[in-house]
């Protein structure tokens, strides 16, 4: 039975819109900061999925974000929060209570936390590993993807994190126009984010610069991720590689 509804609910995220989707269990989330504290006690698992982003924005990035890759993440992130709230629709008429989570609204914009991580969620989901530039890097599309989450509490399968594929790789932390990535690797994921990257170094250039540029309105940069190899070959050509 959940085998099956969770095969249907993946169906249905796809045809809404997500290009990958996959199943977290929230026991594996235990202690995970969250706002409200209690938001994840009435459910038991989390569906994370992501919308890919189109290459040719990113290969038009140098040293900072463009108005076009601006703009395409606020579609992406739109598009998102769109499949999140139809899902939880379907999801409820299949007799389950879901939330969705938004895809980008930040509560705090000094710690940049927001209700839940939705790449803990997605590293648990299996959709990708957590690479050291502390964004989950998928083996279609590498970091290429933005995020949301939906919490429910239908009886679901869970997928299984995915093994960490960084090893030496060292493209991110050689791009980081900031400077911040400190080039650690872990198996599952990082105890803090200033274990993978000086925060502060990222923040201020993301805030103090590059949310002040003409047509840019958010804190973005977009560099690390167009410069990881799992996203400029994916998982065949890397495979291969």
């Amino acid at each position: 039975m959940a085998k099956s509804l969770t095969e249907q609910l993946k169906t249905e995220a796809r045809t809404l819109g997500a290009d990958l989707v996959g199943v977290a269990d929230l026991q594996l989330l235990a202690g995970i900061e969250t706002t409200p504290a209690d938001l994840l006690a009435p459910f038991r698992y989390a569906i994370s999925f992501a919308v890919k982003l189109p290459d040719t924005v990113f290969e038009q990035l140098v040293d900072r974000p463009t108005p076009l890759y601006s703009q395409v993440y606020q579609q992406a992130n739109a598009l998102l929060d769109t499949i999140a709230l139809r899902l939880c629709s379907w999801i409820e008429a299949q007799g389950g209570k879901a939330l969705p989570i938004p895809a980008s609204l930040p509560l705090d914009m000094v710690n940049f936390t927001s209700h839940l991580s939705a790449k803990a969620v997605a590293n648990v989901a299996g959709l990708g590993w957590q690479g050291k530039s502390l964004l989950i890097i998928t083996p279609e599309f590498g970091p290429r993807v933005r995020l949301a989450t939906v919490l429910t509490d239908l009886s679901l399968l869970p997928d299984a994190p995915l093994k960490n594929r960084c090893g030496t790789c060292r493209a991110c932390t050689e791009a980081c126009v900031a400077q911040a990535i400190r080039n650690v690797n872990v198996e599952f994921h990082y105890a803090s984010r200033e274990e993978a990257l000086d925060f502060n170094k990222c923040a201020d250039k993301l805030v103090r610069e590059f949310k002040n540029l003409p047509l840019i309105e958010k804190p973005i940069c977009g560099i690390c991720i167009k410069v990881c190899p799992w996203g400029r070959q994916g998982r065949k050509k890397h495979d291969s590689s």
